[in-house]
C-alpha cells in the first residue's frame, strides 16, 4: 500500500511538473507569436525622451518603462507596432509637425495644452512637486520666495513659474531651465538650486536609481492628466481610438498591471478625470 501511495505521489508530482512546463512553454510561445505578429504590423513612431520610470533604456539598451509598455500593448490592440525614437524634448512639437514622429508619449501633461494637439487620454494622473535637500528650510510653496528653482525646459513647472498666474507661488529669485532632466538634480545637490520641480514619480525614481535622498513638499505644485499628443492635422483618428483602447485596458486590468510593475499606490495615479479631453 505504501509503495502504491508513493507511486501515486510521484505520478502527481510528474504531472504537475509537466503541466507547469506546458504552461511556461505556452506563455513563452504566445509572447513570441505576439512579437512576431507585431513586427509585421504598420509602425507608429513614438517620440519620447529619457524619463524614468516612464521611458528609459534597460540593461540591453532597449526602451522600457511605463509608457513604453502601455504604448506597445495599446498600439498592438489597435493593429500597429510601436517604435520608440529618443528625441530632444524641446523639439517635440516640431518633430511631430514634420512627421518624423507620429505622437509624443512621455509623461506628457495635457493640462493647459488642450488646444495645441489632438490628445489621447488622460491615461494617468501625475503630481508635479517641489523637491529640496533634506537640510533645506523650505517646507511650503511660500518658502520658495527669492529661491532658485531648477526645472527641465518646456515642462509644466517652467510654464507655471514663467507665467506667474498661481497665487500660491511667491516671486522666485531665479528659474533655471535645463534641457537635460538629470542636471536639475545635479544643480540641487551641488547647491546651485534651492529646489527642483518635476513629476513626483520622476523624483522618486531618481532617488532610487542614484541612492539620493530629497524631501518632497506635501503640497503639490500641480495635479495633471497625462496623455498622448498627436498633430492637430492628423486625420487617422488615432487619438480617439487610443483613448478608447486606454479604457479597455483600464477595465480588463492591464493598465493597473503595467503601472504596478513600476510604481506603488497605483490607484492614486490611475484615478483620472475623463472629461479633461
Amino acid at each position: 500500500m505504501k509503495r502504491r501511495t508513493n507511486k501515486i505521489k510521484k505520478m502527481m508530482t510528474a504531472g504537475l511538473v509537466c503541466t507547469t512546463m506546458i504552461l511556461t512553454v505556452g506563455c513563452a510561445e504566445q509572447t513570441v507569436v505576439k512579437e512576431q505578429k507585431a513586427e509585421s504590423l504598420p509602425v507608429i513612431v513614438v517620440g519620447s525622451d529619457n524619463y524614468p520610470p516612464f521611458n528609459y533604456l534597460n540593461a540591453d539598451g532597449d526602451p522600457t518603462g511605463i509608457d513604453v509598455e502601455l504604448a506597445k500593448e495599446a498600439f498592438y490592440r489597435m493593429g500597429y507596432e510601436a517604435e520608440f525614437k529618443l528625441i530632444n524634448w524641446e523639439d517635440k512639437k516640431e518633430l511631430l509637425e514634420s512627421g518624423e514622429i507620429d505622437c509624443i508619449w512621455g509623461s506628457f501633461s495635457m493640462d493647459g495644452r488642450e488646444e495645441e494637439y489632438q490628445w489621447a487620454g488622460p491615461y494617468m494622473t501625475s503630481y508635479q512637486v517641489i523637491a529640496v535637500r533634506t537640510d533645506s528650510d523650505i517646507y511650503s510653496l511660500q518658502d520658495l520666495e527669492g529661491k532658485t528653482v531648477a526645472v527641465q525646459s518646456t515642462t509644466k513647472p517652467e510654464e507655471l513659474f514663467r507665467k506667474h498666474e498661481d497665487t500660491r507661488i511667491p516671486q522666485l529669485g531665479k528659474v533655471l531651465s535645463l534641457r537635460n532632466r538629470d542636471l536639475i538634480y545635479t544643480f540641487l545637490s551641488k547647491g546651485y538650486a534651492d529646489a527642483v520641480a518635476a513629476h513626483d514619480t520622476a523624483v522618486k525614481q531618481f532617488m532610487k536609481d542614484y541612492d539620493m535622498e530629497y524631501r518632497i513638499l506635501e503640497e503639490p505644485l500641480l495635479v495633471v492628466g497625462l496623455g498622448v499628443a498627436f498633430d492637430k492635422k492628423d486625420d487617422r483618428g488615432l487619438a480617439q481610438k487610443l483613448t478608447e483602447t486606454f479604457e479597455e485596458m483600464r477595465e480588463d486590468g492591464t493598465m493597473k498591471e503595467i503601472v504596478g510593475t513600476y510604481m506603488e499606490d497605483t490607484d492614486c495615479y490611475l484615478e483620472v478625470r475623463t472629461d479633461e479631453t
